[in-house]
């Protein structure tokens, strides 16, 4: 699989649609231009990879709508070296984009399968996060605690409190909240126990899950 001129011109044009939606932080965009999408996907959708739409993965997961990653990126306001922790590796995609943004960044993933794909793929890829976690997500990774930001690609019934706990003052939580009707949210910590709250819209998220121990 090879990142041809014509995989370019494709992801140019779907950065004029994420534009046009709205996205407006030229960092996050020339972030996503770096990485190739169609390398994430299963290959049974690889003339779709540039369509700004979600697509099944393994373990009954889905990599994200490019414009969801755009904007859960462009909330999480993140500029180089800050360290970040991501729930939810996935395909590894939003790692990558989080990665080519210059962040150092923790990731969790709970599904065996896609830990390991996501690892080796990200690795060969040269996208490097500095740790990727194999545990849950609600517990996020405290060893590594505080975050400058937590972004979660999973839905959650309700906030982690742990998450919260791990951010720095300043930091910023952007999680989809909700079941059936998810909502885009933003956390910031404003000081050791207050954080100002904000929504960003509906989206719609795979259930982020917990270990059942």
């Amino acid at each position: 699989m090879k990142d041809s001129f014509i995989h370019k011109g494709k992801r140019k044009q779907l950065l004029d649609q994420l534009r046009a939606k709205g996205i407006g932080d030229e960092r996050v965009l020339e972030a996503m231009n770096q990485v190739p999408r169609h390398f994430f996907m299963d290959s049974g959708f690889l003339d779709h990879a540039y369509s700004d739409k979600a697509f099944p993965i393994a373990a009954d997961q889905t990599i994200s709508q490019p414009y969801t990653v755009a904007k859960q990126t462009e909330l999480l306001q993140c500029s180089p070296g800050h360290k970040i922790l991501e729930i939810g590796t996935g395909s590894g995609y939003q790692s990558a984009v989080l990665v080519a943004l210059g962040v150092q960044l923790y990731t969790v993933e709970r599904q065996n399968e896609l830990f390991k794909k996501s690892s080796l793929l990200l690795k060969k890829m040269g996208f490097n996060p500095k740790k990727i976690i194999f545990g849950d997500g609600y517990k996020g990774f405290p060893d590594s605690a505080p975050y400058d930001g937590i972004i979660v690609t999973a839905g959650a019934p309700f906030v982690p409190m742990p998450l919260l706990a791990q951010l720095k003052i300043g930091g910023r939580l952007v999680i989809p909240l909700g079941e059936k009707d998810q909502v885009m949210t933003l956390f910031q910590r404003i000081s050791e126990k207050k954080f100002d709250k904000s929504t960003h819209g509906p989206c719609k998220f795979v259930p982020l899950l917990a270990d059942k121990n």
